[in-house]
């Protein structure tokens, strides 16, 4: 009788499935499907980040553009006023100033270069006399951009390049 059930056993054991790698989670990593859309995630994760730290680099490049064709502009048809600051705020700075001709303007950009200033002050401005919107605080210029323009950009890839390193591990 030891013998019949031993058999049974082994033709029951012979036909049984064999899983290989029965700890849990471990056929997740081992399926090739999931394993190489996992890689085309991170490898998209990756193309993302460095997309985005080249789209807020060309938009920091071409605002230094930006402030220097303005600067052009200025420099070449100058005109200079004395300007009262009527109000400051985060987004702008707001001037009003006569123009040689006698016309009062008060550019609704507001003023360019405007560090430092407080309302109610007299300040030293240069204009476009093409352009009278177009207005900065006397010998000020675009140079001045380059400082918080550069270190946001240091800042943002100092945030993605170790996430894209990161993103880049994973493949």
């Amino acid at each position: 009788m030891d013998s019949r059930l031993r058999c049974r056993a082994r033709s029951v054991l012979d036909s049984a499935p064999v899983v290989d790698n029965a700890v849990p989670g471990s056929a997740v990593s081992d399926n090739p499907a999931r394993a190489g859309g996992r890689r085309r995630l991170w490898l998209s994760a990756s193309r993302v980040l460095l997309v985005l730290g080249g789209v807020v680099t060309l938009i920091g490049v071409v605002l230094l553009a930006a402030c220097l064709r303005d600067d052009m502009a200025i420099e070449k048809r100058m005109g200079k006023a004395t300007a009262e600051v009527v109000s400051v705020s985060f987004q702008r700075t707001v001037v009003r100033f006569a123009t040689p001709d006698g016309a009062v303007h008060s550019p609704s950009q507001g003023l360019l270069y405007p560090d430092g200033l407080e309302p109610g002050q007299l300040v030293r401005i240069e204009f476009d006399t093409a352009d009278p919107e177009l207005a900065r605080v006397a010998e000020r210029t675009w140079t001045l951009a380059i400082l918080p323009i550069s270190t946001f950009l240091l800042a943002v890839w100092a945030v993605l390049a170790p996430l894209v390193w990161w993103t880049r591990r994973h493949l």
